[in-house]
């Protein structure tokens, strides 16, 4: 699949794909049908994210699940599409601060990577500038998730690259993390770049090339 996000040269389109800051409107019908098994987990996520465990929000999820990391625009974005979709919804954030700021998105929040993701979910790291990327990134590939991917420039080397060798990360794992993500649609917003990675997720679990030949 061709993958692709917006172009990270350019600040200010990195900027507005990475910011701490919500979507534009609440979570519409789509997130909130998405957390009627996920309502009690949002309330109790705080201490069962501590643990590392999903408390079974993984396990108990239908065909398909999709797990943002880190709060964002466009993890917002791909959590409300997602859901629109039939995935369900999980996000992942470290951060206590970003965490409350991003509960209002109505999706179940977790602290850490749960251990039991299986092959029906798919994880998407939205920013590659956080401190715990490495970390995330590390327990993610020790799981059974189906597909990980990190948003970023084929063009420079990710980050993800020097911090996972660091955590002792052998080089054939990290060659499973997807980046950038997506298909090539030019994408730059927040919603675009939901909507690239939405559809190249739903090419790749198809078996289909993605773009306009059918």
């Amino acid at each position: 699949m061709t993958e692709h996000t917006h172009d990270h040269d350019d600040d200010s389109a990195c900027a507005v794909a990475h910011g701490a800051v919500a979507p534009p409107h609440p979570a519409t019908s789509a997130a909130t049908s998405a957390t009627g098994p996920a309502a009690t987990s949002t309330t109790a996520s705080a201490g069962a994210s501590a643990s590392g465990s999903a408390t079974g929000s993984a396990r108990a999820v239908g065909e398909r699940t999709l797990v943002a990391v880190f709060a964002s625009p466009v993890a917002g974005y791909l959590l409300r599409y997602g859901a629109d979709m039939g995935f369900r919804g999980l996000l992942l954030e470290p951060d206590e601060a970003r965490a409350a700021g991003a509960a209002a998105l109505g999706f179940p929040l977790l602290a850490t990577v749960p251990d039991d993701l299986d092959d029906s979910v798919d994880l998407v790291v939205t920013d590659h500038h956080r401190p715990q990327l490495g970390v995330m990134l590390r327990d993610a590939l020790a799981t059974k998730a189906r597909w990980i991917g990190i948003m970023g420039n084929p063009h420079h080397a990710g980050p993800h690259v020097e911090m996972l060798t660091e955590l002792g990360v052998p080089a054939e794992e990290i060659a499973r993390v997807h980046r950038p993500i997506g298909l090539n649609i030019g994408s730059r917003t927040p919603p675009e770049i939901a909507i690239s990675t939405l559809a190249g997720l739903l090419a790749d679990r198809n078996g289909r090339p993605g773009g306009f030949e059918f």
